[in-house]
This record gives structure tokens, C-alpha cells and sequence, in this order.
């Protein structure tokens, strides 16, 4: 009978804790960073952590640059919600017995809009505009041919008017290939592992003139001096920190259609758990290149999940025989905020 009580109270333990979980929900700024890039990885529902071996690597797992094998450039436009426009430019070059090594920069523009005062709540006539920029610099080697690690450090800033906020972030990855589920036979083709960890940094704390405000220190006294300089002290903000865990299988690999399958498991510090699936089928077309037809589902198992199905198209153009252009597309459903869609060019030379 004790051992059974005792039971009971671990039992209802684990439930009381799991009650009273606290996903912190809102706590964290520059929040773009959680919106992925390349409409690959995007098509595919964000599963793409085990899948990365292309420049879109420097945002998903640092250690998938290591699997390119020449000098590569891409472009990603993604039109966000309410006229917010995202763009993603990468590169990325090989050095012989050093590593590979890339520069990714992402910036949204928020628009301009109309500056309101609680004297002039229809606005004063004057424009604002807000922006966000991250600047990464990788760096991506194989140890050996079937474990590979990367790093990126990563410049984040903040701009609304005339404040603005800085801080530095560090992303870590590592990329495994096992020969486990290798219908081929060869360690290429089996299941990868991968585990990244993105956007462990410094606080973020806003400051610029806009905080300076004159302060009636004595507001219901007359007589007194009603203009005192003064400055409102902004709190500090974490960056969004994600660490996901993924695998990848290939279930089908053939001189004519390659399948992919990816699962990834996410961590955040802003938000509950959640997974992300994603397939690719690649048809290869002998002396073209290869047309590939993605699909995904994003934010299975969140608490309150916006995120719906995820679904896109790519074609790779090979020219001077390892040489190719990418073009990419994807679509994804975002609940009642409607649905994006991102367009990518890339190129290898």
C-alpha cells in the first residue's frame, strides 16, 4: 500500500507541474528571427534541420553549409502580413582543407506609418518606418565524412524612428549521417541527424531620442517648472533562443525520384514545444536537372497553433555539368492572419 501511495503523489506531481507549465508568451523581441528562410525549407513545413545542405543552412543548422561543394549565392523575397516585406541574401564559398564559409544577412521593412500623439491621434503628418536586420557570418567543416559542425555569429538590430537596439548572437550546429534506414546500402542515403541551437545572445535594450520626453515632475502644482528634461528608461528584451532536433530519411532513392522525410522537434523559450514534418519528392530529368514537389505541417502539438499546412514547387536547372540554378516557391497557411507566400532564386558557380 505505500509503494502504491507513493506512486500517486509522483503521479499527481507530474500533473500539478505540467498545470502549471509557463510558456512565457511575449517575452522576447526581434522575433523575425523565428520566421525561417528559402521557400525549400518553408515548403516543407520548417522541417529542415537534418535536411540542410545549402546556403538556407546559415539560418537552419550552421553545420549543413559544410555539404556544399562550390561556391553558391541565393535570394529569398517573402511578402509578410499587413505590407511587411522579408528578403534573405546569402553566399557562401569553399576553402580546400579549411571549411566553408557564408554571409547571410535578413531584413524586414515594416512600412512607413502615420506618427499619432495623444494630441494628434489622427496623426501629426509626419512617417515613421521600422526595421529589422541580422547579419551572420558561418562557419562550416566535415570531420569526418559523416559528422559535421557549424557556427555562426550573428549582429541583430532593431530600428523604430529614431531609437534602435543592438545585440550579438551566437548559432551552433551539428549535422550526423548514419547508415540506420539506408535502402541503398550507403551511408549517403541513410538517416541524418541534426541539432542546432540559434539566437543565444545578448538583451536587447531600445534607446534614441525618441525616449527623451519633457516631465511636469509636479503635475497638479502651480507655478512650477513644467518642461524638466527627462528619459524614459526601456527595459531589456531576450532574443528568441530555438533549439531543434530533427531526422531525415530518404525512403526512396532511384536514378529517377528521390523522397526525402523530415521530422524536427522545437524548443523555444517564448512559446510551448511543438514539431514540424516535412516531404520532398525530387524527380530527376536526365540532361535538365530536377523538379521537386514539397509539403509540410508546422506548430504540431503548440498550445495555441496559427500555423496550418505548408506546400511548394522547385526547379533545378543544371548548366557546365555540376553547376545549377535554383528557383523555389511556397506557400503557407497562417490561420487567421492568412496565407504567405515566398519566392527564392539561387545559383552555384
Amino acid at each position: 500500500m505505500i509503494k502504491y501511495f507513493r506512486i500517486m503523489i509522483f503521479i499527481t506531481t507530474l500533473v500539478c507541474l505540467e498545470a502549471q507549465t509557463i510558456n512565457r508568451y511575449g517575452t522576447t523581441t526581434a522575433n523575425f528571427l523565428e520566421i525561417g528562410v528559402g521557400s525549400g525549407p518553408t515548403a516543407m513545413g520548417d522541417a529542415y534541420v537534418a535536411v540542410a545542405n545549402d546556403v538556407s543552412s546559415i539560418y537552419w543548422n550552421p553545420a549543413g553549409l559544410a555539404n556544399l561543394t562550390s561556391p553558391s549565392a541565393t535570394f529569398m523575397l517573402q511578402p509578410w502580413l499587413v505590407d511587411i516585406n522579408m528578403l534573405f541574401t546569402a553566399g557562401a564559398i569553399v576553402i580546400p582543407g579549411v571549411g566553408n564559409i557564408g554571409f547571410g544577412i535578413t531584413q524586414m521593412d515594416y512600412g512607413e506609418m502615420d506618427v499619432t500623439t495623444l494630441e494628434y491621434q489622427e496623426g501629426t503628418g509626419e512617417k515613421f518606418k521600422a526595421t529589422d536586420l541580422a547579419a551572420s557570418f558561418t562557419y562550416s567543416r566535415k570531420i569526418v565524412s559523416w559528422f559535421a559542425f557549424g557556427s555562426s555569429i550573428k549582429f541583430v538590430r532593431s530600428n523604430i524612428w529614431h531609437s534602435s537596439a543592438n545585440a550579438f548572437a551566437l548559432d551552433l550546429g551539428v549535422l550526423v549521417n548514419t547508415n540506420f534506414f539506408s535502402f541503398t546500402g550507403q551511408d549517403k542515403d541513410g538517416m541524418n541527424i541534426g541539432m542546432s541551437i540559434s539566437n543565444y545572445g545578448t538583451r536587447m535594450q531600445f534607446n534614441g531620442i525618441d525616449s527623451y520626453q519633457p516631465i511636469d515632475i509636479s503635475e497638479y502644482e502651480e507655478g512650477n517648472y513644467g518642461d524638466v528634461a527627462g528619459q524614459f528608461r526601456t527595459g531589456e528584451w531576450e532574443l528568441p533562443l530555438i533549439f531543434r532536433i530533427g531526422v531525415a530519411i530518404k525512403p526512396i532513392v532511384s536514378n529517377f525520384m528521390d523522397v526525402k522525410i523530415a521530422i524536427d522537434a522545437l524548443h523555444p523559450n517564448n512559446n510551448s514545444e511543438s514539431i514540424n514534418t516535412g516531404i520532398s519528392v525530387d524527380n530527376k530529368i536526365p540532361g535538365f536537372g530536377v523538379f521537386s514537389l514539397r509539403g509540410g505541417l508546422k506548430a504540431l502539438f503548440m498550445d495555441t497553433p496559427q500555423y496550418g499546412t505548408t506546400a511548394g514547387f522547385g526547379i533545378q536547372l543544371n548548366y557546365l555539368g555540376n553547376k545549377s540554378i535554383n528557383v523555389d516557391y511556397a506557400y503557407k497557411d497562417i490561420g487567421i492572419l492568412g496565407n504567405m507566400h515566398a519566392y527564392t532564386i539561387g545559383i552555384s558557380f
